[in-house]
């Protein structure tokens, strides 16, 4: 069914904010899912035909408790449930000092991203219930944002679904001693979502908008609720300042375009002021993190007019801190491209080998990429062109594989790359 984009947006709002009323007041969170899925599935269909009602919130959530009571009955005739302590709604302030409370709903949202990143779940299932349960996505969209098939996509959130009432998951903040804990795994699954979005890791598409929308509108929820934590504000900084170059990555045919050759015109400069501005605000709480360094570096490169003027000094000694600060050889192998500009492609293969000796870069087509890139720099051409030739065989992109095998034929044509 196609809506009307009032209404879908409409939708996608009061989805989180319904399955998050009928969970703190019933408990079930699986029942209480499938309720208000079912819940949508008559809202699109209503109001597409007959207009928005006059609460639309109220209208949602009284078919979604009418579903879920037909859920509950139906399940107590096969098993009867012993009523606990998860039934009951839980006050949410003692949990968390630090938690602002802008709203009854928006708290709800916050304890159901918890929920739905709890320990006893894998990133992969975190992901896929967060873009169900607080994204509001259906099953459809999800396996086409993953990539997956609908089935599995099904399977996975059922599954985790069943994982988070088995492990006891409640809805409620979580205990102070694992409220850090928890926060960074919300912070990393809207991340992941973001980066998937960002550069699709397979497929013939390089960006997929919808998860980078999703996890930016998710990062401004967390920002919302959580304004005096630094990550948080760090995490949305770097989601806007890396999305704003969306529009000038990708050519007519929808081939990569690399930093250096974008048109930074297309920039998004609205994009890029907010994100400069959260950045600089949480660095001075003095409470680094990964993603405030992160934002930090993609600030640099943002306030850059071209690709020459990009202040590589400052991108090196930020990728220094934050290589320390993180042990991810990801932030070694940046760092690596970035003391190649400062110091010459010789330091930053250098540095290179050195991450391509962590075993979690094994085969990782990125390496290959980046070895070519310096490797070319060098002169050593035949090299370069094996190390492209790797790193394409490597890439379950299409836009990559592209990418890359266009440079092998530009430089067995003699013709000079940017």
């Amino acid at each position: 069914m196609e809506l009307e984009p009032r209404v879908e947006g409409l939708l996608r709002e009061l989805a989180p904010q319904t399955l998050a009323a009928l969970t703190r007041r019933y408990g079930h969170f699986d029942l209480a899912e499938d309720a208000v899925q079912e819940a949508l599935l008559a809202a699109a269909s209503a109001w597409s035909a007959g207009g928005l009602p006059e609460n639309p919130a109220g209208w949602l959530r009284t078919v979604a408790t009418r579903r879920l009571t037909d859920l509950l009955r139906s399940e107590q005739a096969r098993r009867r449930r012993e009523v606990t302590e998860t039934l009951r709604a839980l006050p949410l302030a003692s949990s968390s000092p630090e938690v602002s409370r802008p709203s009854g709903d928006e708290d709800d949202s916050l304890v159901l991203l918890l929920l739905c990143c709890h320990p006893a779940l894998t990133p992969p299932a975190q992901v896929a219930l967060v873009l169900r349960a607080v994204g509001g996505l259906t099953t459809a969209e999800i396996a086409r944002a993953l990539l997956l098939p609908e089935a599995t996509v099904t399977r996975r959130i059922t599954r985790a679904k069943q994982s988070v009432v088995d492990a006891g998951g409640r809805f409620a903040l979580p205990d102070p001693a694992e409220w850090t804990r928890r926060l960074d795994v919300v912070l990393h699954v809207v991340y992941l979502m973001f980066t998937e979005g960002h550069t699709a890791s397979a497929g013939d598409v390089l960006v997929r908008g919808e998860l980078c929308t999703e996890a930016i509108r998710l990062g401004r929820l967390l920002r919302r609720l959580l304004p005096d934590e630094p990550e948080v504000a760090g995490l949305l900084a770097q989601m806007l300042l890396t999305d704003a170059r969306r529009a000038a990555r990708t050519g007519p045919d929808n081939e990569l375009v690399p930093l250096a050759e974008q048109d930074r015109a297309r920039w998004d400069k609205a994009a890029i002021a907010e994100g400069v501005t959260l950045v600089t605000g949480a660095l001075s709480r003095h409470r680094p993190g990964p993603y405030q360094l992160q934002a930090a570096i993609n600030a640099v490169h943002a306030e850059a007019a071209t690709y020459d003027d990009t202040d590589w000094p400052q991108i090196l000694a930020l990728y220094g801190v934050l290589d320390r600060l993180s042990a991810d050889p990801v932030v070694t192998l940046n760092r690596a491209v970035a003391l190649a500009e400062v110091e010459g492609p010789r330091a930053g293969l250098d540095l290179l080998e050195q991450a391509a000796a962590d075993p979690r870069l094994a085969g990782h087509h990125r390496v290959h990429a980046v070895r070519a890139h310096l490797l070319q720099a060098l002169g050593r051409t035949s090299e370069a062109v094996e190390e492209f030739r790797l790193a394409a065989r490597g890439t379950l992109s299409t836009p990559e594989r592209h990418y890359l095998l266009r440079r092998v034929a530009l430089i067995e044509r003699g013709t000079e790359i940017p």
